[in-house]
């Protein structure tokens, strides 16, 4: 799977998905969960990367003293808001306002749909804002998506 990057504008952002074949409705039923699973993640606060004290531990785990305090502390990271997917040929896309959510959000999207490429149906590229010469986005829908903010 070809991962690309254009312009990112993190309240306003377009996620593409090229498929190497047409998704069948299941395959399509597949994609959206990961979406709505990763975005209510999101929605949740869980793409914080001020609060990754597990991941700065390092490889032993047991015994963690987990502050309750940093946690608590921790900037707000939360995602705002996601629109429908929309299917055209061998496309798809969905709009998102990823609010303060960090970075790491973005890893994690991109792990699970090269493993979800490798086990259920085959990303070709995935590309994260911008516009796609192949299914522009009406001026209409991107300045709607936008002013519902």
């Amino acid at each position: 799977m070809k991962v690309e990057f254009r312009e990112c504008d993190p309240f306003d952002l377009w996620i593409w998905l090229e498929f190497s074949t047409v998704p069948s409705s299941m395959e399509q039923q597949y994609i959206e969960e990961v979406f709505n699973s990763w975005f209510f993640l999101g929605k949740l606060g869980g793409f914080n990367a001020e609060n990754l004290q597990v991941q700065e531990t390092g490889l032993d785990i047991s015994y963690l003293d987990y502050d309750e305090d940093v946690a608590d502390n921790s900037m707000m990271s939360l995602m705002h808001n996601m629109a429908e997917f929309e299917y055209q040929s061998n496309w798809a896309r969905c709009w998102f306002d990823l609010g303060t959510s960090d970075a790491i959000a973005f890893d994690v999207l991109i792990n699970t749909l090269n493993q979800f490429s490798k086990d259920y149906v085959t990303i070709e590229r995935l590309i994260i804002g911008g516009e796609n010469a192949d299914w522009p986005i009406p001026a209409a829908k991107r300045s709607a998506y936008a002013d519902n903010n």
